[in-house]
C-alpha cells in the first residue's frame, strides 16, 4: 500500500482572519442655526428699541431743531442754518452763565477732596464709623427740591445761618441769595453738602476692594497712614477718581434744581440748563435752546475725551 503523508494545513496570517477596520472620521462640526445666531438679537431687540426712541431720536430731532428758528408750537420750521450757534457765543447775556459753572466746579473739587478724606479715614477700623458713613451718605438721599426749599430758609434774611451767627456775636444783615457772588457761594456750598456722599460711596468702595494683605504688609514694614495712602491707596482707586472728575465737571455744566427752586436763576445765578429751559419754554425759542442743548452736549464730550486723553486708565497691579 503505497505510503501517504499528511500535510499540514498552511498557517494563515493572523491579520487575514481579522475583520478589516473602519476608520471612523469625525464629521464637519455644523455651524450654529439660524435660529442660535439670532437668539441674542431677540433678548436685545427690546433695549434697543427703548435707546433708539427715547434717546438717539430725541437727540437727532435736537440737532435738527438747532438749526431753526421753531418756538415748539408752530408746524414751520424756518432753517437758520448756525444763526443760533452764533447767539450764543456772542450774545453776552448768553454767554455770561458758563462763568456761573466755576463756582460749581470749584466746589466739586472740594467735594472730591472731603470725600476722599472721610472715605480714607473710615476705611480704616474706628469706632463708630458705620454711624459716620450713614450721616455722610444721607444727604445724597434727600430729594433735590426738598434740599432747595430747606437751605431757602436756611440762607435768607433772619433765616437759620444769621442766628445761628448771632449766637457767637456775628450777627449780619448780608443778603446770602442777593448778590451774585454770595449767592453763588451759597448755592455751590449746598451742592457740595449734597453731593459729598456720592463720592465718599464711591471712593470707599474701591478702597474697601484693595486686598487686605497689603495693608497688612505695609503694617508690618511700619508705613504710617499717609504712607498706605500714597502707596496702596491711591494708585489703587485713580480709575474711581478720574470717574468722579468727569462726573463732577458734567454736573457743574448742568446744574439745575438746586438754583431753580432756590432763585430761580435771578441775581446771576441762572445756570447753563435754567437758561435753556427758560430759552425753551419761557420765551419759546425751542431752536436757540436746542442749540444751547447741543453746545452743552459738545463741551461735556470734549471734557472727558480731553481728560480720557491726559488720564488714560491704566491696569494697576500693586501685588
Amino acid at each position: 500500500m503505497p505510503e501517504t503523508t499528511e500535510t499540514a494545513p498552511a498557517k494563515v496570517p493572523r491579520a487575514a482572519t481579522r475583520p478589516p477596520r473602519t476608520t471612523l472620521r469625525p464629521s464637519p462640526r455644523r455651524g450654529p442655526s439660524l435660529l442660535r445666531r439670532l437668539t441674542p438679537w431677540f433678548f436685545l431687540a427690546a433695549p434697543l428699541a427703548l435707546l433708539v426712541t427715547f434717546t438717539y431720536v430725541p437727540v437727532g430731532n435736537m440737532i435738527f431743531y438747532s438749526f431753526t428758528d421753531w418756538d415748539g408750537v408752530s408746524p414751520d420750521r424756518e432753517l437758520t442754518g448756525f444763526d443760533n450757534y452764533r447767539q450764543i457765543f456772542t450774545r453776552p447775556e448768553l454767554f455770561r452763565v458758563f462763568f456761573v459753572s466755576f463756582y460749581y466746579l470749584a466746589a466739586s473739587a472740594v467735594q472730591i477732596v472731603i470725600a476722599l478724606y472721610f472715605a480714607t479715614v473710615l476705611s480704616f477700623d474706628l469706632r463708630f464709623r458705620n454711624l459716620f458713613k450713614g450721616i455722610l451718605f444721607f444727604p445724597y438721599l434727600v430729594n433735590g427740591v426738598a434740599i432747595g426749599f430747606v437751605f431757602l430758609y436756611f440762607f435768607q434774611d433772619g433765616g437759620t445761618l444769621d442766628s445761628v451767627l448771632s449766637w457767637f456775636g456775628a450777627g449780619s444783615d448780608h443778603a446770602w441769595l442777593g448778590d451774585p457772588t454770595s449767592a453763588n457761594t451759597s448755592l455751590a456750598g449746598v451742592s457740595v453738602w449734597r453731593f459729598t456722599g456720592l463720592n465718599f460711596v464711591l471712593f470707599l468702595g474701591a478702597i474697601q476692594s484693595i486686598p487686605a494683605e497689603l495693608h497688612e504688609a505695609a503694617q508690618l514694614d511700619g508705613a504710617t497712614r499717609w504712607q498706605q495712602f500714597r502707596h496702596i491707596i491711591a494708585p489703587s482707586i485713580r480709575p474711581v477718581v478720574s470717574l468722579s472728575v468727569i462726573l463732577a465737571i458734567s454736573g457743574s455744566l448742568s446744574v439745575f434744581e438746586i438754583p431753580y427752586i432756590m432763585t430761580g436763576g435771578a441775581t446771576g445765578t441762572s445756570t447753563f440748563v435754567i437758561q435753556t429751559v427758560k430759552l425753551a419754554f419761557q420765551f419759546n425759542k425751542t431752536g436757540l435752546a436746542s442749540a444751547a442743548a447741543v453746545v452743552l452736549l459738545l463741551i461735556i464730550l470734549l471734557v472727558t475725551w480731553i481728560q480720557r486723553r491726559l488720564v488714560p486708565d491704566e491696569k494697576v497691579d500693586l501685588v
